[in-house]
């Protein structure tokens, strides 16, 4: 099953994207920082390269996330071309005040009442700018929710005499081509549940977590034979859990759903569903 979603508002923030890009010296990129190569979005890095505006990409969430791995992934985009990356949580309250920081040595000529800094902030749809916006401002301007594409139109803060900041809207692309991306992408909660089938995105899930963490698997739901596919662990799930039978069948659906949740919300411990090696690898094939 191939994952799409595009919401019509999507559109119109890509145009309005694209003409602020002019009036942009950086670009703030807000990964997920379990698969930050599947929540890059083709289309941002298309604009930035356009006008030639260097990259700050934000690693989010890296308190659900891998450490080693993110240490990876910040070595790896610290290798490009004006790009500078970072790794925060927006949960540690002062982490967030780094980024103007960062944004400012990233454009040292900018930065003054005659020429401000202007930053604009994108990504793909629930990654955490809402709430990432809310604490570099130190106050609550942005709608935050865990759900996908809350943010729907484009808004301007004025940071100081010195610094603009510019939120997008969370945006996807129009087509994902790598079957595998929109999968992650779904694991994440950065596509709206009508775009996919929990126990189809389950079962992907599942195959990355018996093969990269299956001792956290073990840990969380007392597993005692891990050479089990991930459907076979759904079945697993479902019966410890006592869910209740459907015409005989065991709910796989139901477990679907705990998988996601416990994976969503840090309950399996800190893993990461892709690494630079492990991305290597796939273009590869």
């Amino acid at each position: 099953m191939s994952i799409q979603w595009f919401p019509g508002h999507m559109v119109a923030a890509q145009k309005k994207a694209a003409e602020t890009m002019e009036f942009t010296d950086v670009v703030i990129e807000v990964l997920d920082a379990r698969a930050p190569a599947a929540s890059q979005n083709p289309m941002i890095k298309e604009l930035g390269a356009a006008r030639q505006r260097v990259n700050l990409k934000i690693l989010n969430k890296a308190d659900l996330a891998d450490p080693k791995v993110t240490d990876q992934w910040i070595q790896y985009f610290n290798s490009l071309p004006k790009t500078k990356a970072i790794a925060i949580s927006c949960k540690k309250v002062n982490e967030p005040k780094k980024i103007l920081t960062f944004c400012k040595s990233l454009a040292p000529h900018r930065g003054t009442p005659l020429k401000p800094l202007r930053m604009m902030i994108m990504g793909v749809p629930n990654v955490g700018k809402s709430t990432l916006m809310n604490a570099i401002l130190n106050k609550r301007i942005a709608k935050v929710g865990d759900e996908p594409a809350i943010t729907k139109q484009q808004q301007r803060h004025q940071i100081n005499d010195h610094m603009i900041l510019v939120d997008t809207p969370g945006m996807m692309w129009p087509k994902i081509s790598d079957a595998h991306d929109g999968y992650l992408l779904a694991a994440n909660n950065a596509i709206g549940k009508n775009a996919y089938q929990e126990d189809d995105v389950a079962i992907e899930l599942g195959e990355i977590l018996l093969k990269k963490y299956p001792e956290l698997l073990k840990g969380r739901f007392d597993i005692d034979d891990l050479a089990v596919d991930s459907i076979k662990l759904l079945e697993f799930i479902a019966t410890k859990k006592n869910f209740p039978l459907r015409n005989h069948v065991i709910d796989i659906e139901k477990a679907a759903i705990v998988l996601l949740n416990d994976y969503r919300q840090g309950y399996l411990g800190r893993i990461s569903l892709e690494s630079p090696e492990s991305r290597q690898l796939k273009l590869a094939k």
